[in-house]
């Protein structure tokens, strides 16, 4: 286990904090999760119930319901809502170690410069492939993969001093605890590429409540999803992301395969009542498609759409 970082918080300790706080724990690494007061009684009571490979395994691990609970922290796993992003990285700032890393497991593609804007620690984007979803209050269920690509926010992995030597230590981290991590040297790109699955999934799926095994099965699904890939790619090429059609149409193909049981966390908030990440998902390239002139009609689409559900569920609370 790499010395570098004895002590982890995951701050925003939902499913994807919690399912990746779970395996630095079971590892042997320290580790407190900051979440809802739900959730963390529930684990302060019985443990972290992790749900995984037809097994249930309970964890013991630290938890708390306020950020002071970073405070000596070498390595935050920044794990909130993009919509949230801003005001947590802001009350975090002042409780951060001078040495700690902050590491962005986040949707979106905004979120690690917007976290940096507020914190003067290296801040590192990571890209997230995993399916969770929470079983409940103190429970993480896990239905595949949990592969992160890391690399240095300002481009490249060398970054600022000492920068390729965290990229390093975070993937010896991590696998240590089983997880598989690749730096990449354009991870930004790479945002952009799982920007573009979300894309093509997140929507569709919260929309319809579908797993995404049902997506494959349908022609029509298909084509609306070789849409939607083709209006990111448009725009990422307009933004100088080197996006291209077919290995972004084969990407989209196989997180049918290896996630079919899937349903996307805009299912999951739409199915809780909850505001979800749209406005980062479809509705970021609704958005950027204005401000640079690219027609992106069937994201602008599916986000309107999931706003239209989003204020119904407003209407009647």
């Amino acid at each position: 286990m790499t010395s570098r970082f004895q002590k982890v918080a995951v701050v925003g300790a939902g499913a994807v904090g919690s399912f990746y706080g779970a395996m630095l724990a079971r590892a042997g690494q320290r580790v407190v999760l900051v979440g809802r007061p739900p959730h963390v009684a529930a684990i302060e009571r019985d443990g972290l119930k992790l749900d995984m490979a037809g097994r249930t395994e309970t964890i013991r691990i630290d938890a708390a319901a306020t950020l002071e609970a970073v405070r000596g922290a070498d390595l935050v796993l920044f794990c909130v809502k993009s919509t949230d992003t801003d005001a947590v990285a802001r009350a975090l700032a002042p409780l951060l170690a001078p040495h700690a890393v902050v590491l962005s497991l986040q949707n979106g593609v905004e979120n690690a410069a917007a976290i940096a804007r507020h914190v003067r620690q290296a801040v590192i984007p990571a890209v997230v492939y995993v399916a969770t979803a929470m079983g409940g209050p103190g429970t993480v269920r896990h239905f595949g993969r949990g592969d992160l690509v890391i690399g240095a926010l300002d481009g490249g992995t060398s970054g600022a001093p000492g920068r390729a030597g965290v990229l390093q230590d975070l993937v010896a981290l991590f696998g240590a605890a089983g997880v598989k991590v690749t730096i990449s040297d354009d991870v930004m790109a790479e945002l952009w590429s799982k920007l573009l699955v979300n894309c093509a999934y997140n929507a569709i799926s919260a929309l319809a409540q579908a797993p995404y095994e049902r997506f494959a099965a349908l022609p029509e699904i298909r084509e609306l999803q070789a849409l939607i890939v083709r209006e990111v790619v448009a725009l990422a090429r307009a933004e100088g992301i080197a996006l291209a059609v077919e290995p972004s149409l084969q990407a989209v193909e196989r997180i049918a395969r290896s996630m079919p049981a899937q349903l996307s966390s805009t299912a999951q908030d739409l199915a809780r009542r909850k505001p979800s990440e749209i406005d980062h998902l479809n509705g970021f390239i609704a958005r950027r498609g204005r401000e640079l002139g690219v027609a992106v009609p069937v994201n602008q689409t599916l986000a309107a759409l999931v706003k239209l559900v989003e204020a119904g569920h407003a209407r009647s609370e």
